[in-house]
């Protein structure tokens, strides 16, 4: 099969490392039977596999809503198969309920995570529910797959929004037309490091000379400072792009933020993009993952499930569950810690950082866990944020 997106030339590569045949693995999908960028394939679902969608989950009902409505169309696209869907937090049923209704009748559950950026959710949180829910289900096989991270396919949805954008401005000089991506922000250096990869991913792709990231919350700089240096830089036009794939408070408190702002500089004009996360690109990335997951690609699976380093940062006390306690191991001793921040950094190169943090409701925990390695357990915690400087 062809893939729509095709490579583009400057030659980025595909951060999920999927350019590979899917071989024979049984599942839900034949060999190479779902590929990025193809429409909809109905393939016969392996009796007793079920996919899980993990949500973050919103204080707002209407984002909710949307992920629900996410997962019916996602059905509609594959008939064949048994989608489940739970939520880490706000909304029912809730990650471990999930699981165990996911496990119900199953032989094998594929857990997806439906959110952008790997912290704390995805690298601590959800693994150990998978381990919570194995202890359980012994009989059932349980597979973690990758959050759909920054990659070509979003990148795709992003400058699908900012066409929208500037089609509202009636298509000024995009030299003079600054743009800000912004991101939910995190205590993982490495989740805000995909937001400003894909903002340099914009500025390559098209003539706009000002590309810039911002954040909601935890980490700086806040969109009002970024609007201003590009005020001050000229920009008679700027365009506000959200990096969330669902409505929420903090969709509502961007709005207003605009709003604002539009009063604050009357000589510059603004455009800002809805969330998104019914596109196309997003079916196809869940479908990917459950495509290589069944193949057992090598690097189908999120490397923090079973992780030997984000267990030592479970024993040193980072990371919990919303929903239940279950017993620590014994407190890692003084070398095994030491052994653990200085690891070597090509033993375990999942490149990603362990820290803990929460999306919808505004906070962190700031366990912004530190190893060579490139996952980041220190077991130091982040500097707490001034009251009201979280999203």
């Amino acid at each position: 099969m062809t893939h729509l997106h095709a490579p583009h030339a400057h030659g980025h590569s595909h951060e999920h490392g999927h350019g590979h045949d899917h071989g024979d693995g049984a599942g839900l999908a034949p060999a190479a039977a779902v590929r990025i960028g193809v429409g909809a394939v109905a393939v016969p679902a392996q009796a007793g596999t079920t996919v899980l969608l993990v949500g973050h989950g919103s204080r707002e009902p209407e984002g909710n809503d949307e992920i629900h409505a996410f997962v019916r169309q996602w059905r509609e696209r594959q008939p064949g198969w048994r989608i489940e869907v739970c939520f880490i937090e706000f909304a029912p049923p809730g990650l471990h309920d999930g699981l165990l209704l996911a496990a119900k009748g199953s032989s094998r559950v594929l857990v997806l995570p439906l959110i952008l950026n790997a912290a704390g959710h995805v690298k601590m949180e959800i693994p150990e529910a998978i381990e919570h829910a194995r202890a359980h289900c012994p009989g059932v096989e349980f597979l973690y797959g990758p959050h759909l991270t920054a990659c070509e396919p979003i990148l795709a949805i992003l400058q699908r929004q900012l066409r929208r954008c500037m089609q509202k401005l009636d298509m000024p000089d995009p030299t003079t037309t600054g743009v800000v991506l912004l991101g939910r922000g995190s205590s993982d250096r490495q989740a805000n490091g995909d937001v400003a990869k894909m903002a340099r991913w914009l500025q390559e792709d098209s003539h706009h000379e000002l590309v810039e990231i911002a954040f909601t919350g935890i980490t700086w700089p806040r969109l009002e400072r970024v609007v201003q240096r590009q005020a001050l830089l000229g920009m008679k036009q700027i365009v506000v792009l959200p990096y969330y794939l669902y409505t929420g408070t903090l969709m509502q408190r961007i709005a207003r933020q605009v709003e604002h702002l539009r009063v604050q500089y009357p000589q510059v004009r603004f455009a800002q993009s809805a969330h998104f996360g019914m596109e196309r690109e997003i079916f196809e990335l869940l479908e990917q993952r459950v495509a290589d997951l069944q193949a057992g690609l090598p690097d189908s699976r999120l490397p923090c499930d079973g992780c030997k380093y984000r267990e030592i940062a479970h024993e040193l006390g980072h990371g919990h569950s919303h929903e239940h306690t279950h017993a620590h191991a014994p407190a890692a001793p003084a070398e095994a810690a030491a052994e653990h921040a200085h690891a070597d950094e090509h033993a375990h190169g999942h490149g990603h950082d362990h820290a803990h943090g929460h999306g919808d409701h505004g906070h962190e925990h700031g366990h912004a866990h530190g190893h060579a390695h490139g996952h980041d357990h220190h077991p130091a915690h982040a500097v707490p944020q001034p009251a009201g400087a979280a999203a």
